[in-house]
């Protein structure tokens, strides 16, 4: 048989000796495993040492009124943020007109405090920039100038206008 320890396939097969859950044959086989390995031995003499102290251990007895204590405590049980919590809130109010009190000085001073930028400053006249103008464009503006002003001659007068625009 290979060692339980070894090979760790094994392994649940060493718990089950020593928990008592083994079959005969299989108990037998580790029992004579366990005779050569000193191992295993070990382990075995380690794991009877517990089951034997879980064996002895004896709980102690439950009071009668466990169960509604039990709920009780459960249905008062806060979460563990809200205990973190619970000095922020005892002073809540205080808190909140403090925090009042910084938001209206800050107003105060924003609306105090002259303004940083300087208003854009505007030329007191009109400046024209010279513009180059050809002398074929003066020509065009002067006569639709003219043909302008002769229809708004005959549109006063009533009469229709020359068809020969």
């Amino acid at each position: 048989m290979n060692c339980p320890l070894q090979t760790r396939d094994n392994a649940q097969q060493l718990l089950d000796y020593c928990s008592r859950k083994l079959d005969p044959q299989t108990t037998a086989i580790l029992e004579k495993h366990i005779a050569v390995c000193a191992e295993c031995r070990e382990f075995a003499a380690q794991q009877r040492a517990v089951w034997e102290a879980l064996d002895a251990w004896e709980a102690a007895p439950v009071s009668a009124d466990f169960d509604r204590k039990l709920y009780a405590r459960i249905e008062n049980d806060t979460p563990w943020w809200q205990s973190l919590l619970r000095p922020l809130t005892l002073h809540w109010n205080v808190a909140a007109s403090v925090a009042g009190v910084f938001v209206l000085l800050g107003a105060g001073l924003l609306l105090n405090r002259p303004s940083a930028i300087a208003p854009p400053v505007r030329p007191e006249t009109a400046q024209v920039q010279p513009v180059s103008v050809q002398p074929e464009q003066v020509e065009q503006a002067l006569d639709a100038m003219d043909m302008l002003a002769e229809f708004d001659s005959h549109v006063k007068s009533g009469a229709a206008p020359n068809a020969k625009m």
